[in-house]
């Protein structure tokens, strides 16, 4: 999943080497963490939060697939 996070973020942003993404399971949900450089933040959360609406879409219909908890991105 940290893959696909990183193959939808990283184009759209202009610093692209400092995306990362932090994992954290717990019991029944699993969330991701997703930090940028401070200038793409809005970028990555784009106008009224529509890329950030989009981008998790995508990741819970994946996630949806293959996991059997719930999962949530985080964009810090």
């Amino acid at each position: 999943m940290e893959k696909l996070i990183l193959s939808i973020v990283k184009p759209i942003v202009d610093f692209p080497d400092d995306v990362q993404v932090e994992k954290k399971e717990e019991e029944h949900r699993i969330i991701y963490k997703l930090f940028t450089h401070e200038n793409d933040i809005g970028k990555v959360i784009g106008k009224n939060g529509r890329v950030a609406k989009s981008i998790r879409a995508v990741i819970y219909a994946a996630a949806g697939l293959k996991q059997q908890k719930k999962v949530y991105l985080e964009i810090d």
